[in-house]
């Protein structure tokens, strides 16, 4: 015979665990809502960038029919089953996809190391230049414009300086903080030391430099995804594949940190290595799309602030959606840039700066009812 009072203290128990699971499920339904809206908007901005890609790669100086150009990167894929025709089949597979590819990559990268940057340092004009990147990289150029001198020799070398020179000086900054003391105000006054020094140095190049040298510095300078083909997508996706995984593993760590440092390290998180271990990621990241695509601004600066009005400041949906932002601006402006005055196309880098000096100026002067920082 069944205890009565044993049975009474199981209906109890069940009705204490059922009580207490409907008390947690509003809270557990708006957070599944909250994420959910996080999900929505990551999804609907990569739908976007497809389409937009493949709308892009339709439209150029060259006017190819939609049909023919789809025929064509079909015949790509699938030889023998689809004709194509020589001139037209070099300009899309050749000229237009690979500029979108490198529009994507160079935006995504943008996008996710000025979020970074951003974090990092704790400040909202943090970029991916802030520490002087893009001005060792001008340097690199110059040096090989000017003196023919580089690391590597051939077609490579101006992409060869670019990087070397922008890497030397991600690192010495991030050595220099080290040693110092590696706040967010001994990154941001050793970027802007270098980024002095390095500029300056580029002038008097500049200076000294023949019409042609000039020309070279300049065209790079400006930002250009021409410059990119397919014998250079292996070593941007191979640096995005080992980069970008690791500074998505630091999200949460960042987010920590965004309470300040003697807190973040009262819970267990050495700031010093996380700051310096996502700027390092960060900076060869940059070098690598630097190299091949000129200085672009203002992606890095503009992509973090949208994704962080839309999906808030926890970093784990902020990286994506800065990152897809930063692809989705990017072939916007490129497309721009390329059709707008035919058949004269406007640099990248114009472009970019054309389009993000508004939306840079309506975030200074809007009155946010919400502080994002």
């Amino acid at each position: 015979m069944q205890n009565p009072f044993k049975k009474q203290q199981n209906i109890k128990s069940e009705n204490i665990e059922s009580s207490g699971t409907n008390k947690n499920t509003p809270a557990r339904e708006g957070y599944q809502r909250y994420v959910g809206k996080k999900l929505f908007f990551l999804i609907s901005m990569l739908v976007l960038v497809i389409f937009l890609s493949a709308f892009i790669v339709t439209i150029g100086p060259l006017e190819i029919s939609v049909a023919e150009v789809y025929k064509i990167l079909l015949s790509s894929l699938f030889p023998g089953y689809f004709t194509n025709e020589g001139l037209t089949s070099q300009i899309v597979w050749n000229i237009r996809l690979p500029r979108i590819i490198a529009g994507i990559m160079a935006g995504f990268g943008l996008g996710v190391c000025g979020c970074v940057m951003q974090a990092v340092l704790k400040n909202p004009l943090a970029s991916p230049f802030t520490l002087g990147i893009s001005s060792g990289a001008n340097f690199g150029v110059a040096v090989a414009a000017v003196m023919g001198v580089g690391v590597i020799g051939g077609p490579y070398l101006l992409v060869g300086n670019a990087f070397l020179f922008s890497m030397l000086c991600a690192l010495f900054i991030i050595a220099l903080a080290n040693f110092k003391g590696a706040t967010s105000e001994t990154l941001i006054l050793a970027g802007i030391a270098i980024n002095y020094l390095f500029s300056s140095l580029s002038d008097l190049f500049r200076y000294f430099a023949t019409d042609e040298q000039l020309r070279i510095m300049v065209s790079w300078g400006m930002g250009d995804l021409s410059a990119f083909s397919w014998s250079n997508f292996s070593i941007l996706l191979g640096v995005f594949v080992f980069c970008t995984p690791l500074l998505y593993l630091k999200a949460n760590d960042l987010n920590i940190m965004a309470i300040g440092d003697e807190n973040a390290k009262s819970l267990g998180i050495d700031t010093n290595r996380v700051r310096m271990f996502t700027m390092l990621l960060a900076s060869l990241l940059i070098a690598t799309v630097v190299c091949f695509t000129g200085t672009i601004a203002f992606i890095g600066l503009v992509a973090p602030h949208m994704a962080r009005m839309v999906v808030g400041s926890d970093h784990k949906y902020l990286f994506p959606a800065s990152g897809i932002l930063g692809a989705l601006i990017l072939i916007s402006a490129d497309a721009t840039g390329l059709n707008i005055l035919r058949p004269t196309m406007i640099p990248t880098g114009i472009m970019t700066s054309l389009l993000g000096v508004p939306f840079f100026m309506y975030l200074i002067l809007k009155k946010k009812k919400k502080e994002f920082w």
